[in-house]
């Protein structure tokens, strides 16, 4: 199915063109007519399957019909991670090239100039507001952010927002917002704690699920049955040629990751470590 067959305004039909944005993928045509309806919905979809598109579009759409002529935060976007944040933002500055709408990133890990860039941004009525959780509790603390005009709530991996422990703060953000809204919630696997999640948050919402694929079969996957003190040496066998690819290697503690990357470093590898003992600027 092709996006000039929705029901979309022409600005974003102009922006979609310029993208070369023609075909909907399946969760894209799956899911953005019953958003357009104004239903609830969850939906189960990888990454990589066009779910951002799939919310983005439909709630532009809306964004334009309806206007803001209170400059009040119409809706908001919270996921599990700045980076998820950014790459989300990047989607809507494209989608929105020819429509007069304003979105605001909100993460932390920044200086006081980006809190008070975020700060102004949702004073100020912004259209898409794109948070992490733990900052947008910041901000509804300290900033007099009002979320109760918020028309659109979506939640974005939800999954694995739980998995790191933000249950309570996405139920203390979604207090702050009116009850009559839409609210849109994606997740890659629908374990029984979203499923709770859904029944506090979202109205008779329709179901969505993508199927989800299978792995590459050209990927060797394998596992090593070690003790703790045979790892390096197995490490060391597995780079004692050169392989031509790049690798990354994840490890359980930045302790093992320091030492890691100096057994490397001594094989004369090209290495780097990343680490919360690292500095923002240095992780990016």
């Amino acid at each position: 199915m092709r996006f000039d067959e929705l029901d979309l305004e022409a600005e974003i039909l102009d922006g979609l063109e310029d993208m070369n944005f023609r075909e909907m993928t399946p969760v894209q045509e799956q899911t953005i007519p019953i958003i357009l309806e104004g239903r609830d919905i969850i939906g189960c979809a990888q990454t990589g399957t066009g779910k951002t598109a799939a919310y983005t579009l439909p709630l532009l759409n809306k964004l334009l019909i309806e206007g803001n002529d209170d400059n009040v935060v119409k809706s908001v976007i919270i996921v599990p991670t700045r980076e998820l944040a950014q790459q989300i933002d990047q989607q809507f500055q494209g989608f929105s090239y020819y429509l007069p709408v304003s979105t605001t990133v909100v993460y932390g890990g920044g200086d006081g100039k980006g809190w008070d860039v975020q700060k102004r941004g949702m004073l100020m009525g912004s259209d898409v507001v794109i948070a992490t959780p733990g900052r947008m509790i910041a901000h509804l603390q300290n900033s007099g952010i009002d979320l109760s005009h918020v028309e659109y709530l979506i939640l974005d991996e939800a999954d694995r927002m739980l998995d790191m422990g933000f249950s309570d703060d996405i139920m203390r953000i979604v207090s702050f917002m009116p009850k009559e809204r839409q609210t849109i919630l994606f997740s890659a696997t629908l374990p029984p704690k979203i499923r709770t999640l859904a029944k506090t948050i979202l109205r008779n919402p329709a179901e969505v699920n993508i199927a989800i694929s299978k792995p590459n079969e050209a990927i060797d996957q394998s596992a090593y049955i070690c003790y703790e003190s045979q790892k390096i040496g197995i490490i060391r066998e597995l780079f004692a040629e050169p392989s031509g690819s790049k690798t990354i290697i994840f490890s359980s503690s930045k302790l093992k990751v320091k030492e890691l990357a100096h057994t490397l470093k001594r094989m004369k590898l090209n290495v780097a470590a990343m680490h919360s003992d690292l500095e923002q600027v240095q992780r990016e």
